[in-house]
């Protein structure tokens, strides 16, 4: 936010157009969810049982198996349903990788269960009705054992997604079942939460939790709003004042008018925010993707030359058995599980710790920064502004009224600056006239009609920009106290000024330091005038700064240093901020709830405290170290699985079987769900 007082421009949220991609991970059919896959697997145990007792492991009849007369039938039948149940969520996905030719790991598990199962049908039609044909070994129990695996494998997946989204459950909770409804009579009544409609009266008594966001009608109490803004302090709450639902009612009892609910209400938008993180495609997710395709046309023409070869050398039934066995091992399962429980793990994390994900590529991204663009207010400083000084500069207007038709324009703001006017009139009590036609001037301030004058609150670039006089000097003197001075106008006259001073954040300093230490230039941007911003840049020791800007000025910036190769990052809080937020590479707002942290940034500071920076940036670090993990855990084995299973080692005797293959495969997804569940944040 700025002096430029922009903070009077509102946007109804319902109406914005989220244009996020929500499109899950390509190699994983995320529609699958636990109850499908959790039926779907036990069913498909079952039907594995009888073809692991009757089916010989590549030829080998263990201990416990036995076939009887019939028994290859049944084991046919069983595994032909379980290849079109079982496999039927591998096959569906393969089909929607192939129909937008982006083979990945849908379509490597497909060809696998594919391949064996077509051989094994090859098997049994030779072995039962060909006279005097060779025996031709199936592949019925690593199929049934392959799809058995890939199931679990999945629904471990979806298990533990689901377990790293609980912070969505945890915040649901936050919300109480009923709400106490005051009608046009002053009677009450108990309505369930989800037939509360905008504009209704909602009657809030002491020590409940607020049900809906809304505005007080009536009453006085103070509000724990620590559970959904990380804010750990009581705020007093008046008339007029804003409520958030799900925040805890203090010792007062207050009757509240709704003005959100549902997917309208402020919980629920940060409650989107957080599935939409878990939903969306980061870079690293296309790496992955990237990765499978590769190891798709490995594992074909590995299995391709070795049909060859071992058709040179053998005959045909191994040089098929040898291609089955590397198209199977080839599976990457557990890289299809890498990257996204990390990326749920990650992003669990950060909403417990107030860290908003809101677009999960800036996790990749946060790597490289070179830059990181602030805003001055309410991002570096406190924003809770008080009035130092007013003056007038006409003997036709005391400095009490300068201040009253100021206090006139601002009074239905909320912006730090129109609140710090606001108290100085109520405490000095003067009787504020209603403005009328009061409108945002974008870069400079308001405009509005009060009492028949046509009236302008204006920052100093305006009256530069306009030629209109004023005193420099004083100007200067009040500026180099870290004030903001606001202007008032009436008919394009100078009559006087109001100073605001405000209080940098206890923790801005220390961070600004830390980014200095990870090689990350700060650089200060603000609509504020050149001497408020010099004076808190060199408190905090930015050494760059840039003030007196337009919203447009400040995406120029962005662009500017985009262009010149730089990755960057910006931190602001206003509406005059989103254009630069959404310029950025990553552009991270203070203060959940705002219009502009809900459309324009990637990632929301819940807490608005600036040292959450370098929490997201430590949590960014971490979650990267991770996915490159996960990814040789996910892949690497192939590296050798695929060369043995085609039996460059058989001279010697190591022959990898798929059924082995399939384990150390399974081992593989248990040990990249393991190490993603170990992210931590500190």
């Amino acid at each position: 936010m700025s002096t430029t007082h922009e903070h009077q421009q509102h946007t109804d949220h319902s109406s914005m157009d989220h244009d996020h991609d929500h499109s899950g991970h390509s190699g994983m059919d995320h529609s699958m969810h636990m109850g499908n896959l959790k039926p779907k697997f036990f069913i498909s145990l079952v039907l594995t049982i009888p073809i692991i007792l009757m089916s010989p492991m590549m030829g080998m009849d263990l201990p416990f198996q036995f076939q009887f007369a019939g028994s290859e039938w049944i084991v046919l039948i069983l595994a032909t349903i379980l290849f079109f149940y079982g496999g039927q969520p591998f096959l569906q996905g393969a089909k929607m990788e192939l129909s937008s030719k982006e083979p990945a790991m849908m379509t490597l598990i497909s060809l696998g269960i594919t391949v064996a199962y077509i051989y094994s049908l090859y098997a049994f039609v030779m072995n039962n009705f060909v006279p005097q044909a060779d025996h031709v070994m199936d592949f019925f129990w690593e199929l049934a054992t392959l799809i058995v695996i890939m199931l679990l494998g999945h629904w471990v997946e979806m298990n533990a997604v689901s377990n790293a989204g609980s912070a969505l459950e945890e915040m649901a909770q936050l919300l109480p079942n009923t709400a106490h409804i005051v009608d046009d009579n002053g009677d009450t009544k108990d309505i369930s939460l989800q037939e509360v409609q905008e504009g209704q009266h909602v009657l809030i008594k002491a020590g409940e939790k607020i049900p809906t966001d809304g505005t007080v009608l009536k009453g006085t109490t103070s509000v724990n709003e620590a559970m959904v803004t990380g804010e750990a302090k009581d705020v007093e709450k008046e008339q007029k004042d804003t409520v958030i639902g799900g925040s805890v009612n203090g010792s007062g009892t207050i009757t509240v008018e709704v003005t959100g609910t549902g997917e309208s209400g402020y919980l629920s938008q940060v409650m989107t925010l957080v599935e939409n993180a878990q939903n969306e495609k980061s870079r690293v997710e296309t790496l992955s993707d990237k990765v499978a395709k590769w190891l798709f046309y490995v594992a074909l023409a590995a299995g391709i030359l070795a049909f060859i070869g071992w058709l040179i050398t053998s005959d045909l039934s191994t040089a098929f058995e040898r291609m089955v066995t590397v198209l199977i091992i080839a599976c990457p399962h557990a890289l299809g599980l890498a990257i996204p429980l990390v990326i749920a793990r990650s992003t669990s994390l950060g909403a417990k710790n107030g860290l908003l994900l809101q677009n999960r590529e800036a996790l990749e991204t946060a790597k490289s920064a070179d830059v990181i663009l602030m805003d001055k207010t309410g991002t570096l400083t406190e924003g809770n502004f008080a009035v130092n000084d007013y003056r007038s500069f006409s003997d036709d207007y005391t400095a009490d009224q300068v201040l009253t038709y100021i206090s006139a324009l601002e009074q239905n703001s909320n912006h730090p600056l129109a609140l710090g006017i606001l108290n100085k009139a109520e405490e000095l009590s003067l009787d504020i006239p209603e403005a009328s036609d009061v409108d945002n001037l974008p870069g400079v301030g308001l405009k509005g009609t009060v009492n028949g004058k046509n009236i302008k609150v204006a920052s100093v670039s305006y009256l530069n920009k306009q030629s209109i006089d004023y005193d420099k000097n004083n100007f200067d003197e009040l500026s180099k106290q870290g004030n903001s001075v606001s202007f008032l106008l009436i008919d394009e006259q100078n009559i006087g000024l109001v100073a605001q001073g405000d209080q940098i954040k206890p923790s801005a300093k220390s961070m600004i330091q830390s980014l200095k230490d990870q090689d990350i230039e700060p650089v200060m941007l603000t609509g504020d005038n050149q001497q408020v911003a010099q004076a808190v840049a060199k408190e905090l020791g930015i050494d760059d700064v840039h003030a007196e800007l337009m919203p447009e000025d400040k995406e120029k910036m962005v662009k500017d240093y985009r262009d010149n190769g730089q990755v960057v990052m910006m931190v602001g809080d206003g509406v005059n901020d989103a254009p630069s937020l959404a310029r950025a590479d990553i552009g991270i707002a203070i203060g959940a709830g705002t219009d502009v942290a809900i459309d324009s940034a990637d990632v929301i500071l819940v807490k608005s405290d600036p040292s959450d920076i370098m929490h997201f940036l430590t949590l960014a670090k971490r979650t990267q170290r991770k996915m490159v993990q996960n990814i040789w855990w996910g892949a690497g084995y192939n590296i050798v699985a695929i060369p043995l299973a085609a039996g460059v080692l058989a001279p010697i005797g190591i022959i990898l079987s798929p059924a082995v293959g399939a384990i150390v495969m399974s081992l593989s997804t248990i040990i990249v769900a393991i190490n993603a569940m170990l992210l931590k944040i500190d």
